[in-house]
């Protein structure tokens, strides 16, 4: 069977790392015809637009996308193309797993935990007011009306909306998946005892869910800010951790940094019947061009495309052979050695190519 695949080579680094990843996905064997489509700088460049229809379009009709990371402005400028994908297409939930590999530095081994993170609401929903704005003095006059807690009127807002659908639908994608991959306990990692009626209800639903799977999966809920301290001092204690998505992010990058780092942090997007899969960093685009960035988050990140292909054999070669590269520590790029200036260190595209002989030996 050919799979058909929208491929965003993304800005920055993205370019050069995603050329890698397409080699060692094509070198497991199976049948891939690529779609490539441009999105972020590139094709605000060239089009004028951040997001062309195209892309969506293509996502559409193919089911399933590789992305490479696309620059997002902080504090001003557009908002994250990743977010707008996303939203765009309803991928409501947002998988990263960290899982320790040898030969990677880190204070922690025998990490093995899986961050889902609901993706269509809380603060990332975009519905924010600027401060000096009609907008935003008509919201704060409104809030004064309703709540006699008063908001500056020198004050942004942002709008955090929970709903019992949306929290309904990503604590079961997390009991599912935890089913799927043996998975034994599920976590809710919420704030409800400060923001008792939007984390309030994501905690209730939760509860709600969980009694669907009592017999079948342990859970377990935690305050978010319990839990940060929680998975530093003793990470080996959890296994599906389910968040709403502003905490999900947060945590996500906590526990990439338990693993050594987002330079090995995947991430998978999901719907009913689309999904995208990323890496969790960013584009770097000062080291653009330069041959330097380490591809195994993209690699990984195509690892989990593959198993949500049903290609669990090729899934299976290509994280084995990333694996075995990296406990090696030969063929890795700077960040994987013990030294950043370890001149032995090799580029993005070596490192694939010892990648995709290792698994001609597989």
């Amino acid at each position: 069977m050919t799979h058909k695949i929208t491929l965003i080579p993304g800005d920055g680094t993205g370019p050069e790392i995603t050329k890698a990843v397409k080699r060692c996905v094509e070198a497991t064997g199976i049948g891939i015809t690529w779609d490539v489509q441009i999105a972020g700088q590139e094709a605000l460049n060239t089009g004028g637009s951040l997001l062309p229809d195209s892309v969506i379009d293509s996502i559409k009709r193919n089911k399933v996308g590789l992305k490479g990371p696309i620059i997002t402005p902080i504090g001003g400028g557009f908002r994250s193309v990743n977010v707008a994908i996303r939203h765009a297409l309803d991928l409501y939930a947002c998988v990263r797993p960290a899982k320790s590999y040898p030969g990677v530095k880190s204070l922690y081994k025998h990490i093995d935990l899986v961050i889902i993170r609901e993706n269509s609401e809380d603060l990332y929903a975009g519905i924010e007011f600027e401060e000096g704005t009609p907008e935003a003095v008509k919201i704060i006059s409104e809030i004064g009306r309703l709540n006699p807690k008063k908001i500056r009127s020198d004050s942004g807002i942002s709008i955090k909306p929970i709903s019992k659908f949306a929290s309904a639908r990503i604590v079961r994608f997390a009991f599912e998946y935890a089913l799927k991959f043996n998975r034994k306990k599920v976590t809710a990692v919420h704030k409800a005892n400060i923001m008792k009626f939007t984390d309030g209800l994501f905690l209730k639903t939760a509860r709600e869910v969980a009694e669907e799977y009592k017999d079948k999966v342990i859970f377990e809920e935690a305050i978010v800010d319990n839990m940060a301290m929680q998975l530093v001092q003793k990470p080996q204690n959890f296994d599906v951790l389910v968040l709403p998505n502003l905490y999900g992010d947060i945590l996500s990058d906590l526990c990439a940094g338990l693993i050594g780092g987002l330079g090995i942090a995947p991430g998978a997007n999901i719907g009913n019947d689309m999904a995208v899969f990323e890496p969790v960093h960013g584009a770097a685009p000062k080291y653009k061009g330069m041959n330097k960035v380490n591809p195994t988050a993209m690699l990984l990140s195509a690892v989990l495309m593959l198993r949500h292909l049903k290609e669990d054999t090729a899934a299976d070669r290509l994280e084995r052979a990333v694996k075995e590269v990296i406990a090696e520590g030969k063929n890795v790029t700077y960040d994987l050695k013990s030294r950043p200036d370890d001149p032995s260190a090799c580029g993005t595209r070596e490192m694939a190519d010892a990648i995709i002989r290792k698994m001609g030996k597989m």
